[in-house]
């Protein structure tokens, strides 16, 4: 296989994670490290490390005429962003096609298709695919949302056309709310996002939001990897994640219909990459498109893991034109469950970012557990980045085995220095209605599991499993 150079953008776990890829296919990995962070742990992951100028996000990671410099110089064979930053810009995938480099995701075209909510949802439309009832593109003004509304009935969303991350999202119960929202989300929606159009889509009353990984070639195949159960889910955005879906449960004709129906929407603007189609379900077990991720999503592990298939890995071979070695829909099977807890640098009960600096990590895991991570001893989270400092995955032969797991995994997981999320996700996994599978987008809201939250900490357990991991480490 021809050696190819691939500079990962992006840092963390997720650039630990494609380092890892990029070796098992005999390709050079180039790292980057800025002033902020010069000594990134994924760096020690990487062949080689490319410096990027500047002081913030704005002058590094979303420098594009830097990044494109940058590849240049290095003779960059194809640039691979990850999640966030520049993964779904189509500017950047423009502008590295113009540049002879290979953009390690779906052709522009399809990035530019896919990112515009508006635009996505008339495609979705026109092929068919169903879609929540509401305005058919931006609507203009208060006037022309309240029309929306009125046809739709209340409750409704407003949602930033260009939104993403729980970001530029406000419900509206009447019109009285939808007014005095309007104009605000718009200005978060131009202060996040550079646009201020806005969406009018009718509120589903305890929706469930379920996602279908799929993955394309340049040759025309594309595939499905079943579903992912997103609902746990605070200020719009995931914290636990399970594939398969709980809620789908053992109806495999619904599944098989979702699955085939993402598909079908890929296929119709021509992807060829990893992505993610993402689904509301209602309580009726109807479901509506919401949007499509034209990137790798932070839960693709789970996926991974129920499968079998390195996501990244083919993620890459797709860009290049190279042979997936999937012969056909049916090969791609599942096996057991799987569950994913990111865990964040929050304050467990308040769920806000708590920057700081790891002082201690140890683990002390189950079989069948992952850990996706960027940890180090004295690792500084600031805020100037996501909180979200690892991915802990366990694997089970069913949801109670996988959930099992879990509790034992966030038991042996030790941070030090740092607020994290697991005393949140400890009582997440007690709960009735989580443990049944009986949870919706309104889990957070509703179940209000923060309230349980206990911080004083059993630190005679800690060290008594810090003295066991030693002891071991020292061969007693």
């Amino acid at each position: 296989m021809t050696d190819k150079r691939i500079l990962i953008l992006n840092r963390g776990e997720i650039a630990s994670r494609i380092a890892k890829a990029c070796r098992e296919l005999n390709y050079t990995s180039v790292g980057v490290w800025t002033e902020s962070e010069p000594h990134a742990r994924h760096l020690e992951f990487c062949d080689e490390w490319v410096f990027l100028e500047g002081k913030t996000n704005q002058e590094t990671y979303l420098n594009i005429e830097q990044i494109v410099g940058v590849a240049k110089e290095n003779n960059i064979d194809g640039v691979h962003p990850g999640y966030g930053f520049l993964s779904e810009n189509t500017d950047f995938a423009k502008a590295l096609e113009e540049n002879g480099i290979t953009f390690i995701g779906p052709h522009s075209e399809a990035v530019r298709l896919m990112g515009d909510k508006a635009v996505s949802k008339t495609l979705a439309e026109k092929h068919n695919i169903p879609v929540v009832p509401g305005s058919t593109g931006a609507v203009k003004s208060v006037a022309d949302a309240k029309k929306v509304a009125e046809e739709i009935g209340y409750p409704v969303l407003l949602k930033a056309v260009a939104g993403g991350g729980g970001r530029g999202l406000r419900p509206c119960a009447d019109e009285i709310e939808l007014e005095n929202n309007f104009e605000a989300v718009g200005r978060e929606a131009m202060s996040s996002f550079g646009n201020g159009d806005l969406l009018v889509e009718k509120f589903i009353v305890n929706p469930r939001h379920i996602e279908v990984q799929i993955l394309a070639d340049k040759k025309g195949n594309t595939f499905h990897f079943f579903e992912r159960e997103c609902s746990v889910q605070r200020r719009h955005q995931k914290i636990i994640e399970e594939a398969p879906s709980p809620f789908i449960g053992e109806d495999e004709a619904l599944r098989k219909e979702l699955c085939d129906t993402a598909v079908r929407l890929a296929k119709a603007v021509g992807y060829d990459s990893a992505g993610t189609v993402e689904f509301i379900m209602g309580e009726d077990k109807n479901f509506y498109f919401l949007e499509m991720n034209t990137r790798i999503q932070v839960e693709h592990p789970i996926t991974e893991e129920i499968t079998g298939i390195d996501l990244i890995v083919c993620m890459i071979q797709s860009a290049f034109g190279i042979d997936l070695g999937i012969p056909s829909q049916e090969w791609i099977t599942k096996t057991g469950h799987a569950i994913e807890c990111r865990i964040c640098a929050e304050d467990p009960i308040t769920m806000l970012p708590a920057p700081g600096t790891v002082t201690g990590f140890e683990t002390n895991f189950p079989q069948g557990t992952r850990f996706d991570n960027c940890l180090y001893k004295g690792l500084e989270v600031t805020p100037d980045f996501d909180p979200m400092v690892g991915k802990l995955v366990t694997k089970g032969i069913t949801r109670s085995v996988s959930l099992r797991k879990m509790k034992a995994a966030l038991d042996g997981l030790f941070i030090e220095g740092l607020k994290t999320n697991v005393p949140l996700h400890k009582v997440i996994l007690e709960n009735e209605k989580f443990v049944g599978g009986n949870y919706s987008t309104k889990f957070i809201g509703e179940e209000k599991p923060q309230d349980d939250v206990k911080t004083d900490f059993d630190y005679e357990k800690i060290y008594s499993m810090l003295a066991t991991i030693e002891a071991r480490r020292m061969g007693f």
